[in-house]
């Protein structure tokens, strides 16, 4: 399986964070399954580091991809050009969701999110988090 990781998904996957679920957590660390991560997430941590919305060090989880067998994917243009054929909302206007999720249609993978607005594309999405008992 080739997985996308959603920058959140990414985050709670590298610091152990109890919201990423043992099911989800089982797929990321299976050696079959090619597991990536955008460097647009990368830009969005740095940003959202930059503006003080989230506190990490982007040097320390760009060391940590390797060792957690992640791979980093490069924007391309056709990333960019899957990106102006996202349908669009109004209510939808996250640059590095769009382009996450371009990226995961272009390279025919599974994204991982919770990002609810995911779903309103055609994008393959697998849930990250464990499903709430009220569900």
């Amino acid at each position: 399986m080739r997985l996308l990781l959603d920058t959140h998904a990414l985050l709670w996957a590298l610091g152990g964070d109890p919201r990423l679920g043992d099911p989800v957590r089982v797929v990321i660390a299976d050696p079959a399954n090619d597991v990536w991560v955008s460097v647009v997430s990368l830009l969005e941590i740095t940003v959202k580091l930059r503006i003080g919305k989230l506190r990490a060090d982007v040097d320390e989880v760009t060391r940590a991809l390797a060792p957690a067998g992640f791979r980093l994917l490069d924007l391309r243009p056709a990333h960019l050009i899957q990106m102006t054929r996202l349908p669009f909302y109004p209510d939808h206007r996250d640059p590095f969701d769009h382009a996450l999720i371009a990226q995961a249609i272009a390279e025919d993978t599974t994204f991982v999110s919770d990002d609810r607005n995911a779903t309103r594309y055609p994008v393959r999405r697998l849930a990250c988090s464990n499903p709430s008992p009220d569900r």
